[in-house]
């Protein structure tokens, strides 16, 4: 499971705040957490703004504790620099809040959920400002068979993959592989079906904060955070904190308009997969 929320935008006029939470706290804490929960919790018996909450709360209460050093082997902070962005140039962390920090611009982290539907799938989360676009999106990447069905077939199989792409321009994209037709043997290729909301409904998507202002108006709190959501999300953020905190701990430097630092890809090659960039 790989889940990105990645900016192109810096901190802008936000500086004076960003400086004391960073990606951990504003990001991780909050936005990717949220995204976690809908993915990975059981369906509940009922849709109600209760129901859908204790399933989120059960889903963040089953993540693996983040011992140190879990920390130091399954996390990699980064901070912007100058780079090439947009196709302009644009300037470090450090110039646009003044003073040199620590503050963490960019994070990645493995996780899992441990529970029995979960046990042993890795969640790769990752999060970052002035990367190279602005993207949400979750992909669900299958298991490879365990048995070639067709082993003198033609053309690379490779596992089924599912994008769901939450902003923007929202849809889903599933990637298989899928028989050519005719005659002369099997030959496999990679093919895929797609869901975009635009071409499908023929109308504007709300953006977010619309969608949020609308369900504060009905009073409908089902995608809001209830307290016990909150305190089990900073209850897991806390010891990530606690480890950045050490003096010895410094952001890698990551060059504005890239996919961060390099140290995120190892958290997914040294288990022998890779980054599935959008398409």
């Amino acid at each position: 499971m790989q889940i990105t929320v990645s900016e192109s935008l810096g901190v802008g006029e936000r500086g004076s705040y960003y400086d004391r939470s960073g990606a951990l706290r504003d990001m991780v804490q909050n936005h990717l957490l949220q995204l976690v929960c809908p993915v990975a919790m059981e369906p509940p018996t009922y849709v109600d703004r209760e129901t859908v909450r204790d399933e989120k709360l059960k889903v963040l209460q089953a993540l693996r504790p983040m011992t140190p050093e879990i920390v130091d082997r399954d996390t990699v902070a980064g901070q912007y620099a100058a780079g090439l962005c947009d196709g302009a140039a644009t300037s470090s962390y450090a110039e646009e809040v003044g003073h040199e920090s620590s503050t963490e611009t960019f994070v990645a982290i493995k996780t899992e959920v441990q529970n029995w539907r979960w046990a042993g799938v890795p969640f790769y989360l990752r999060t970052g400002k002035r990367m190279s676009e602005r993207l949400s999106e979750i992909v669900v990447v299958f298991k490879e068979p365990p048995h070639p069905m067709f082993p003198h077939s033609e053309g690379a199989t490779e596992p089924n993959r599912l994008h769901i792409r939450v902003q923007p321009d929202e849809g889903m994209r599933l990637h298989m592989t899928a028989k050519e037709p005719g005659p002369g043997g099997i030959r496999l290729r990679p093919v895929s079906l797609d869901l975009s909301y635009a071409t499908a409904f023929g109308q504007r998507s709300p953006d977010a904060y619309e969608r949020l202002l609308m369900d504060v108006v009905r009073g409908n709190t089902t995608l809001f955070m209830r307290r016990d959501e909150v305190e089990a999300a900073r209850t897991w953020v806390a010891p990530i904190l606690d480890r950045w905190s050490q003096p010895t701990h410094r952001p890698r430097r990551y060059p504005a308009g890239t996919h961060g630092p390099f140290a995120a890809s190892t958290l997914l090659e040294r288990d022998g997969r890779s980054r599935q960039e959008t398409e």
